[in-house]
């Protein structure tokens, strides 16, 4: 097995269980907080992302990309110089912009959000932003030596430690209000990322092949020329990136007030947003943990074939990524659409937000296309071109949400709208970004055939769903009905020959019996 389909397979498995764990987080969270709390935390999210997205600097895409173009060559002092660059870059942002975050938290809570009860979310957070900074450098360095294994131990443990503190936190500042509530969740959360920092050093410490402190100020000062290479990756993906978190920033803010020109009181504005945001949003996103794996192990991969110029391997690896996106994406898109309301009753005990996830899920094929596709775009040194990309998607996404979310008509399904919108124009700019720059042969039989058997199955779902007659409780239903639906969807892949082989052999230890068995 290569080390791409190993490193894979490795973090589609640890992402895997982080999503779940990270919607048992939410689940918590909703459960003790309700959609009034929910949203003040999900209003200063993006504020903390943002903040992110400046210290990294998009340096983790950049060590990613370095190093394993260095470690093709074999240069060990080349990494070394990599790593204590990146680490002064990173710690020296993270020392300007955490105290900027702290002084500038009140300004943000009472005038922006329109709620001052952000305040105390967003100091809870502060701290995370150099454990972060440090923890990406890491991160960075083990993709691009293509082990995935330490990130994905240190994401599992991460939310593992998150979700021991914040049922104890968010009930012991409950009795104070629910924006102390909201700042204990926070604050759980800094926590989880010490911790899997703290697993990432060691990790770090016992693999490596140089020791980090031996003549580092030496590497620094003549660090310029590496400097200019991380630069020249980090920069352009730190600008697609930091339009993504501006945008997210300024979305709470475009929506609050949006909802406040339709006349929508704050306390209800807040509500809402944490419906679409806290509610709707996650589950849309879980299955992205497939395409999050994959453009984690597609950046080194491809910016070793790059470097190798062989250009039949890069649309190799491209195909198997959106292939496997599309098969899964489609599965997703069924469940979300066809169980929106008992899976929202079941998890947050409320088919509150499941109204978003009718009219979004159909769309969020483009979304789970798009990291795979950007992933390449920086692997192949045109970041740049996914900044561009980003930027004409954010500014129209949030012109949408404005125009439609301050319609009384539409109100908050207009920013459901806008974030479609967005998403779905990255997408078709990101495709045809890479259709110029590299050879692809698009199979238009299979893809008409995946809508056919997607079809097939959500009308199949929807009457299994009606008529399911056993008198059970709800969660034992939905189980019920959602294996029925995937193992429908799974024979018709089989039954149209939209699963090869090789596919079938991606599965962990028992992908190759199975191959073997099914293809004889």
């Amino acid at each position: 097995m290569s080390k791409f389909l190993k490193g894979t397979i490795i973090l589609l498995i640890s992402t895997f269980v982080t999503k779940v764990l990270g919607f048992i987080n939410r689940i918590v969270i909703a459960r003790f907080i309700g959609e009034e709390g929910v949203g003040l935390y999900m209003m200063a999210i993006p504020t903390f992302t943002l903040v992110i997205t400046i210290t990294q600097l998009g340096l983790p895409v950049a060590i990613s990309k370095s190093v394993a173009e260095a470690e093709t060559q074999g240069d060990t002092k080349k990494i070394k110089k990599i790593l204590i660059v990146s680490l002064s870059i990173t710690l020296l942002l993270s020392t300007i912009f955490t105290p900027a975050l702290l002084l500038l938290t009140p300004y943000l809570a009472e005038t922006l959000f329109t709620d001052p009860r952000t305040l105390y979310p967003l100091l809870a957070i502060a701290p995370i932003v150099p454990i972060i900074a440090v923890s990406s450098v890491l991160r960075g360095y083990f993709q691009g030596k293509q082990n995935m294994k330490p990130t994905a131990i240190a994401l599992v443990l991460e939310q593992v430690i998150r979700i021991a503190l914040i049922a104890t936190l968010t009930k012991m500042f409950l009795p104070l209000g629910i924006e102390y509530a909201a700042a204990g969740a926070m604050f759980a959360s800094v926590i989880g990322e010490l911790a899997s920092l703290i697993y990432l050093l060691t990790s770090f410490k016992l693999k490596k092949r140089f020791k980090l402190r031996t003549n580092f100020f030496r590497f620094v000062h003549s660090g310029k020329q590496t400097f200019h290479e991380l630069m020249s990756v980090a920069l352009p993906t730190t600008g697609s990136r930091m339009i993504g978190s501006v945008a997210w920033f300024f979305e709470p803010i475009v929506v609050a007030h949006s909802l406040a020109i339709a006349g929508v009181a704050t306390i209800e504005a807040t509500k809402q947003y944490g419906a679409l945001t806290g509610f709707a949003m996650p589950v849309l996103m879980l299955p992205s943990f497939i395409t999050l794996s994959l453009s984690t192990s597609l950046v080194p991969a491809i910016s070793e074939a790059n470097s190798n110029n062989n250009k039949k391997l890069i649309e190799h690896r491209l195909q198997q990524a959106l292939r496997l996106t599309f098969l899964t994406g489609g599965i997703s898109v069924i469940l979300l659409f066809v169980l929106a309301d008992p899976l929202m009753e079941v998890m947050y005990g409320s088919t509150s937000g499941s109204s978003f996830i009718k009219i979004m899920a159909p769309f969020f094929l483009f979304y789970y296309y798009q990291g795979p596709l950007q992933a390449v775009l920086q692997a192949l040194n045109l970041a740049r071109a996914a900044m561009i990309n980003s930027l004409i998607g954010s500014v129209v996404k949030t012109g949408v949400i404005f125009l439609l979310a301050s319609q009384p008509s539409f109100g908050i399904k207009g920013a459901a709208l806008g974030i479609i919108t967005g998403f779905v124009l990255v997408t078709f700019l990101h495709f045809a970004t890479v259709l110029k720059t590299i050879s692809f042969s698009f199979y238009v039989r299979e893809y008409v055939k995946t809508f056919i058997v997607i079809g097939i199955t959500c009308w199949c779902g929807f009457w299994l769903l009606k008529h399911f007659s056993f008198q059970v409780p709800l969660g034992i239903k939905l189980l019920i009905t959602a294996t029925l639906i995937s193992l429908l969807y799974t024979i018709l892949l089989f039954a149209f020959k939209l699963v090869h082989k090789e596919d079938v052999r991606w599965i962990p230890w028992i992908g190759n019996p199975i191959a073997k068995w099914i293809f004889r």
